[in-house]
């Protein structure tokens, strides 16, 4: 099978683990190995002395005689002929009679070329075996160890190669040791190999803390969670600033969610870098705890506010979050500097790919005019839609076109405009009666949304997706069997699904109803997706059902910070007024109102309370 393979070099300022080839060529090669034997010992046979005037500069001949010349003229004559398997065994051969680290890196070179893995390995063990100290021969051993995928013999010339590095250099080398294992199969084993190769750097002061980040790296790629926790718990005991232990704890959090306590404890410095600060936006948002990313984005800005795409991500948190006018300035702040690094005026944002670059700006448009919709200008909400060029119009802009004609009375139209309208990327059928539903059920329309769902389901009784829309809808018809079965079936279809499981379970606490399989339902939602702040909320509201206040009220503050929506506030809302803390309840349903002034839930829970803010 063809072998993967980095070609060993020595070129200096090369990267310690992967430096790039140089080239070989036949006159090359033989001006390298006199070079290279030009100071031996001279042979007995030595010429006559030069004359006088040359003894200021004695030139001492090469110890290369003439059979070991033509053995390496014929070695390079095999492969220049094509023969690399031949001119292989005969440089290794001069390699171990010269000892001359040219001849065994041209072995391993010759080896590679003919795609021979198991010749380069020997010709590189037995270049390790003749030079110990040499660092090329570490570094060709470890890159051809890596390339045959052989972990087991990687971990003393891996140590070696690492102590070779310049001391000030040794930190940055070790750091890069995870990436360069990564490609390795048996992950186990490529940690046993680094725990031997950094051993000697754990006790050490100036590279421990790189030394345990990296090999928590590894550890976790091996699948040993728990080690990889210690270990970044340890780095950040000795050095609580570190960035590399911070982003390890970052992604570890997904499967070790205890991680982010040690990366809130890291960014509770005011001096954390604002990248640090924007992947862990990321990954607040991948667990839909919007609220929390927002707050990260804005210590991030005001650190560099410079860095365009955060101002639109946090625009989207904010239209999203129904902060419409704090949503509108930060998008149109996105604008500004995306225009003045188009016209040369100020540097591309480093976090912007070539699509946001692209598509930002449109995005942002449609982001503004959601955000007036909800302030209620339907005038302007389209003025910012009508900036986007007829090709670019997506499924999302028909969207947004579709709720104004809507808002204006135009339903039947803006149905049509869903089901027709020309849009880029040609959406198929399904993800425009998606979005059909989505109106109809955005205007109260419920019965159309159902029958509307009710008939794609039918010709697609597998989709998990129309399953659940279909499911939710019953729902705000009162439907409750129905609404039940549906969700159920979504649970066989997709397993996984902790939407369908959290959307049962809060159904039954809603209604106050087998409170206990409420429970149980919830419980399992929670494990699926840990720290989610839908699943928090329905958690917090069965608590209160069950009569739990004050585990009531620290689950919805949980669910309220991670993620302020308006309903949210109304359960915690009750809770602190059952509770007697009237004065907080009022604060929070007062911040919330402006968000949603309509939210049914709200609405109701303050005519129930007879309340009035």
């Amino acid at each position: 099978m063809t072998q993967r393979f980095v070609r060993p070099s020595a070129q200096p300022g090369a990267s310690a683990l992967t430096s790039p080839p140089r080239p070989l060529h036949l006159r090359a090669v033989l001006a390298s190995l006199m070079a290279a034997l030009w100071m031996s010992p001279p042979s007995a046979s030595a010429q006559t002395p030069p004359p006088a005037e040359a003894a200021a500069a004695p030139i001492q001949n090469s110890g290369l005689d003439a059979p070991m010349f033509y053995q390496l003229l014929i070695g390079e004559l095999e492969a220049q002929s094509g023969r690399l398997g031949n001119a292989h065994e005969v440089l290794l051969d001069g390699a171990r009679r010269t000892k001359d680290e040219g001849l065994y890196r041209r072995a391993v070179e010759l080896a590679i070329q003919a795609r021979a893995g198991e010749s380069a390995l020997q010709a590189a063990k037995a270049w390790r075996q003749a030079l110990p100290q040499s660092t090329e021969a570490a570094r060709t051993l470890v890159q051809v160890l890596v390339a045959l995928d052989r972990p087991a013999d990687l971990g003393e010339p891996l140590r070696h190669l690492l102590q070779s590095q310049p001391a000030n250099e040794q930190e940055l080398v070790i750091s890069g040791l995870p990436r360069f294992l990564a490609g390795l199969k048996d992950k186990a084993v490529a940690l046993k190999a680094a725990e031997q190769a950094l051993a000697p750097f754990e006790s050490q002061a100036s590279t421990q803390v790189a030394a345990w980040t990296a090999r928590g790296r590894v550890a976790l790629a091996a699948g040993q969670v728990d080690t990889a926790l210690s270990l970044a718990r340890k780095a950040l005991g000795q050095d609580p600033s570190a960035l590399g232990p911070t982003l390890l704890a970052l992604e570890l959090i997904p499967k070790a969610p205890a991680a982010e306590a040690l990366v809130q404890g890291s960014l509770a410095s005011p001096n954390t870098p604002a990248q640090v600060r924007l992947a862990y936006a990321r990954s607040l948002d991948r667990r839909q705890r919007l609220g929390e990313a927002a707050t990260q984005l804005k210590l991030a800005l005001a650190q560099q506010p410079q860095l365009s795409v955060a101002w639109l991500t946090l625009g989207a948190y904010q239209v999203e979050l129904r902060e419409s006018r704090d949503g509108i300035a930060s998008l149109e702040r996105f604008l500004a500097a995306d225009a003045e690094a188009k016209r040369g005026n100020a540097k591309q944002d480093p976090e912007a790919d070539a699509d946001t670059n692209e598509a930002g700006p449109h995005l942002a448009y449609v982001l503004i005019a959601q955000a007036w919709e909800h302030l209620n200008d339907a005038k302007a909400a389209s003025q910012w839609l009508d900036r986007i060029p007829a090709q670019e119009v997506d499924l999302a802009v028909l969207a947004r076109r579709a709720s104004l004609l809507a808002a204006n009375g135009r339903l039947t139209e803006a149905r049509a405009l869903l089901r027709a309208g020309a849009a880029k990327g040609n959406p198929d059928a399904r993800a425009r009666l998606l979005a059909e539903a989505q109106l109809l059920r955005d205007r109260k329309q419920w019965q159309s949304a159902y029958d509307l769902l009710l008939e794609a389901m039918r010709q697609s009784p597998e989709d998990s997706v129309l399953v659940y829309e279909l499911a939710m809808t019953a729902d705000r018809l009162k439907r409750y069997d129905d609404m039940e079965v549906l969700l159920r079936r979504v649970m066989t279809l997709k397993p996984d699904d902790h939407h369908a499981v959290n959307a049962l379970g809060y159904s039954l606490a809603e209604r106050n109803i087998r409170l206990d399989e409420a429970q149980a339902l919830l419980n399992k939602a929670a494990s699926m997706a840990p720290g989610d702040p839908f699943i928090t909320d329905s958690l917090g509201w069965v608590a209160f059902r069950q009569g739990r206040l004050d585990e009531a009220i620290r689950l919805l503050q949980q669910s309220h910070i991670a993620r302020p929506h308006v309903e949210v506030a109304a359960h915690l809302g009750e809770a602190l007024w059952l509770a007697g803390r009237r004065d907080e309840a009022l604060r929070v349903w007062r911040e919330a109102q402006p968000r949603e002034p309509d939210n049914e839930v709200l609405q109701e829970t303050l005519q129930r309370l007879q309340v009035k803010l």
